[in-house]
């Protein structure tokens, strides 16, 4: 499938590309255990410092729990609480198309995950969700110690590759997260649907163009 020996590596996002999720599925549940709305669960929790910094790897999962359990008043034990906590994932028709597309762009080019992640979900989704095994190379949030759209998360990806910015198509479903790597040269897609990453990536050459 090798067409365009301009790029050299293949990245992509996780989440709502490769695996779809729906953080209010855990708010909801969550919400049975504190005297707190769903919504405002989602907000408090989900869309935290407290969260990001896990995604980070700076707090351990039993800290990020207490921290949470604090914030939230959760009378749910941390043995309870991580199922649900786990409990977002899904897999869509969109998701097994990415996944078949990786692994036939695994033959001819480096195939690399960039996601920002917890410890929690990664090791759930290695053990309940199998598409990890389309890449050569995963850049995890909570072990570079660095997440999206920081420069410096894309600095060190880009050096750990050991290739230029410009050898690298990444699509991402996030909007800002694409403008931080393209400002550094990456080429960079946002990520809406399958038949959207093929027309990017044959634009570039990289598969032939559909007729």
């Amino acid at each position: 499938m090798m067409r365009n020996s301009r790029i050299k590596v293949i990245l992509c996002d996780l989440g709502n590309v490769l695996v779809d999720f729906n953080h209010k599925r855990a708010a909801q549940r969550i919400s049975g255990f504190c005297a707190k709305s769903p919504l405002e669960i989602y907000n408090l929790f989900f869309d935290s410092q407290v969260t990001a910094v896990f995604e980070e790897g700076k707090i351990l999962p039993q800290e990020f729990y207490s921290k949470i359990k604090e914030m939230l008043d959760l009378k749910l034990s941390y043995d309870s609480f991580v199922p649900i906590w786990n409990d977002i994932f899904f897999l869509s028709a969109r998701n097994r198309k990415v996944y078949g597309l990786l692994n036939l762009l695994r033959v001819d080019y480096q195939t690399a995950l960039l996601s920002n992640i917890n410890i929690l979900h990664y090791e759930y989704l290695k053990k309940n969700f199998p598409v990890f095994d389309v890449f050569h190379r995963l850049f995890l949030s909570y072990e570079l110690g660095l997440a999206k759209p920081d420069k410096l998360i894309y600095q060190e990806v880009i050096s750990r590759l050991g290739v230029s910015a410009e050898e690298i198509f990444y699509c991402d479903d996030r909007p800002e997260l694409i403008e931080s790597a393209s400002s550094l040269g990456v080429r960079s897609f946002v990520f809406r649907d399958a038949p959207g990453l093929f027309r990017d990536l044959a634009g570039l050459d990289i598969i032939p163009a559909r007729p």
